[in-house]
């Protein structure tokens, strides 16, 4: 989600596509270079010109200021999607896009086969690859040369009048493609590490995993084991209730029958002494 958001920010307006060589407007707008050059030429003779997002209008044709930090965050971008490489364009062909061939660090700009063939030749103008990060490959002291080596002592990219004759003179040196390949290799060792404590970090896992699925599943047996002996306890303990509230019902009905008899004979005789009173009752009258 956040990858579509920022593609979203880099979009060009004019053409729905990420930016190519952005530049900007006065206004603060981005376009490509191309797009927005080809916008204002529609718009000659018109009478002024309109920025094609916000309409803000200028009198006279706006100068376009290059966006190198939105460059190098294209490029930063463009370069974490698989497949995909920045497209860099002429910056000298502002009516069609025209991919560079060449990128002039003095000059700051991408150049085609055309105008490449009519660049100035003198030592100040360094080509190198085409590429939108041109500040980032000249040297900061000597602007107009170009980060060829890297010093180990000081860990920095340096020109080779760095080397020379500036403050790394003595220093040990490689070029910046041994530098690139040696720190590509310790990366891939430590990657190489971390994928190996990484799997045996797996393996760790997968084997709590099944020592917690095998306790669980002892667990679970015990369980069953526990409810259906309390099942049969339960059983056992239910028919033992029935057994002795019947004994015990048994047993006072029989003490029942047993008061019925003893009070039936005592009824017996006290009939028969009733008779008895009567009978001496006459005899004394």
């Amino acid at each position: 989600m956040a990858s579509a958001g920022l593609r979203e920010e880099l979009e060009c307006s004019i053409c729905l596509s990420i930016y190519t060589d952005p530049v900007t407007l006065r206004c603060g707008h981005n376009f490509c270079q191309g797009c927005i050059h080809r916008v204002l030429d529609t718009q000659e003779g018109s009478g002024g010109y309109v920025c094609p997002e916000c309409r803000k209008k200028f009198q006279e044709r706006p100068s376009l200021q290059r966006n190198i930090n939105l460059c190098n965050i294209v490029e930063s971008f463009l370069s974490t999607k698989p497949g995909q490489k920045p497209v860099i364009s002429c910056s000298q062909c502002f009516h069609a896009l025209v991919p560079a061939v060449k990128s002039c660090l003095h000059c700051e700009v991408s150049l085609c086969e055309n105008h490449l063939r009519v660049h100035k030749k003198s030592p100040e103008h360094v080509l190198c690859d085409p590429t939108t990060s041109l500040e980032d490959r000249k040297c900061s002291i000597h602007k107009d040369k170009l980060l060829e080596y890297y010093c180990n002592q000081d860990a920095a990219c340096v020109c080779v009048s760095c080397y020379v004759i500036g403050e790394h003179v003595g220093h040990k040196m490689v070029s910046l493609p041994e530098a690139s390949e040696s720190r590509k290799n310790k990366l891939r060792n430590v990657l190489q590490e971390v994928m190996t404590e990484r799997e045996e970090m797996e393996k760790r896992v997968q084997s709590l995993e099944e020592l917690r699925k095998s306790a669980q599943e002892k667990t679970d047996g015990e369980t069953e084991k526990v409810t259906v002996v309390f099942k049969d306890l339960n059983r056992c303990l239910e028919d033992l209730e029935k057994k002795v509230l019947s004994n015990i019902n048994r047993q006072a009905e029989q003490v029942s029958l047993h008061y019925d008899d003893v009070l039936r004979q005592l009824e017996i005789k006290k009939e028969e002494l009733s008779g008895r009173c009567v009978t001496l009752r006459s005899c004394v009258t």
